[in-house]
């Protein structure tokens, strides 16, 4: 049986290496288009020799686009950023630069798409990052009809930007300043986001067409998130629920870093709940069982312990 050539936009990320894994481990022949291709050979050794191509692609050059699309049975759209830096700005990537991956994408006659959005996404919310998301869902429809679209809430694993970020804050401050302490997530564990993709991206389920909004078996506040997590690190800090307008406050001078530790959009993110909708397709829908918190936070909290492994209660 000819293998399937699958083409992942963004494959070294967080999520990106999860889904190249699983369809390497399916016999998919893979090519990872990214930015850095050096810094994407990590992902060479999940493969078999030869079977994992990486190559240079940038949303915003058009041709390089339609070069890293020749020949694919399927395409996997993952790119995306959480605050806006030079030419990597949410209109260049979320919007622009999904609708141009579904066009080229169609012009060289992929079977199937899969466009990674983000729960939330809404034409009409305050936060522009949201507002992109949706516009990029609308491109892609618009380029790929038959495009599956996947919402992830907040994605937690090893590597994650969220449970890392807040435990190394904790290690590092007396208190931890939260905005929208009060707000409710449902994380949602990133093999189990890799599995969605992968199997809306090789026909295991009928899904052309359709949206899903991805979220793990529980919905808790920022503040209960948090608490879980320093139950784990043994790091135990008081959480300060920081006021809205405060917030956008220090977010003004915070999101002038090159690396920001919260930006005024963030802020804005936070004022709305981050759950899958009621009669939301889903996991369950993919035939994917939710995987717990509890399941895997604590083996990746070892490092943020003070003693790591070795610490004992």
């Amino acid at each position: 049986m000819k293998s399937r050539l699958v083409t992942v936009f963004g494959g070294s990320g967080f999520i990106g290496r999860y889904v190249v894994e699983k369809l390497a481990a399916r016999g998919d022949l893979i090519r990872v288009a990214v930015r850095r291709p050096a810094d994407a050979l990590f992902l060479k050794p999940l493969g078999e020799l030869g079977q994992i191509q990486i190559v240079a692609a940038n949303l915003n050059n058009e041709a390089s686009v339609r070069r890293a699309v020749v020949g694919a049975d399927t395409v996997i759209n993952l790119v995306g950023v959480l605050f806006n830096a030079g030419g990597q700005s949410f209109k260049d990537l979320h919007d622009e630069g999904a609708g141009r991956v579904a066009a080229c994408a169609a012009a060289a006659g992929a079977r199937t798409m899969v466009h990674m959005s983000a729960l939330g996404a809404d034409a009409g919310s305050e936060s522009d990052y949201a507002r992109s998301k949706a516009r990029g869902e609308d491109a892609v429809r618009g380029a790929f009809p038959g495009a599956a679209i996947i919402r992830p809430s907040v994605v937690f694993g090893p590597e994650d930007g969220f449970y890392n970020r807040f435990a190394s804050l904790a290690a590092k401050l007396p208190v931890l300043p939260i905005p929208g302490a009060e707000t409710k997530f449902q994380p949602v564990y990133v093999h189990d986001v890799a599995e969605a993709i992968v199997r809306a991206a090789t026909g295991t389920r009928a899904v052309a067409g359709q949206m899903f909004s991805l979220g793990g078996p529980q919905v808790k506040t920022l503040r209960a998130l948090l608490e879980e997590m320093m139950d784990y690190t043994g790091v135990q800090r008081p959480i300060i629920n920081v006021p809205f307008g405060l917030a956008m406050f220090e977010a003004t001078f915070l999101g002038l870093l090159p690396n920001p530790l919260l930006t005024r959009d963030q802020v804005k993110l936070l004022k709305q709940d981050n759950v899958v909708p009621e009669g939301a397709k889903g996991l369950a829908d993919l035939d994917i069982t939710p995987t717990r918190i509890s399941a895997v936070l604590p083996a990746y909290m070892t490092h943020h312990k003070r003693h790591g492994q070795f610490k004992t209660g």
